[in-house]
């Protein structure tokens, strides 16, 4: 099990874990061994995962998420095997507590008629300041 929040946990067995060859340039090695992971993870159809979170999460993943609901995470990043399966899970993880925190909701507010008073009071101030700077025309 591994923990999102204090309330919430993901069972590793909802993960579905692909292992294909790495791309890019390399050696003989690399032609042979499958190093990459690759990970699919069905956020549509999991337990803790409610609607609004889902909607967090599909913001959050972008492209990565498909029409389903279904997260693909693609990691090559080492030469490991393990260490890429490792990789792959803490991104997951990391867009899930994300998703997980509910945003505050912004409540509008309007200033105070000393802020207004404030603010119009140093405009005089500032006008007069720049009426003193200008030159006197004569008749």
């Amino acid at each position: 099990m591994i923990k999102i929040t204090n309330s919430k946990y993901l069972d590793e067995e909802e993960i579905e874990f692909n292992f294909i060859r790495s791309p890019g340039a390399g050696g003989q090695h690399v032609n042979k061994v499958e190093s990459a992971v690759q990970i699919r993870f069905d956020a549509r159809n999991c337990d803790f995962i409610d609607d609004a979170m889902f909607t967090r999460l599909r913001g959050l993943c972008g492209s990565r998420m498909t029409m389903d609901g279904v997260i693909i995470l693609t990691v090559s990043d080492t030469r490991s095997q393990v260490r890429n399966r490792e990789i792959a899970i803490e991104r997951l993880v990391a867009f899930l507590k994300q998703a997980a925190i509910v945003p505050k909701v912004r409540k509008k507010t309007k200033p105070s008629k000393a802020a207004k008073e404030r603010r119009l009071t140093s405009k005089k101030q500032r006008s007069s300041i720049k009426k003193l700077r200008s030159r006197k025309i004569t008749d």
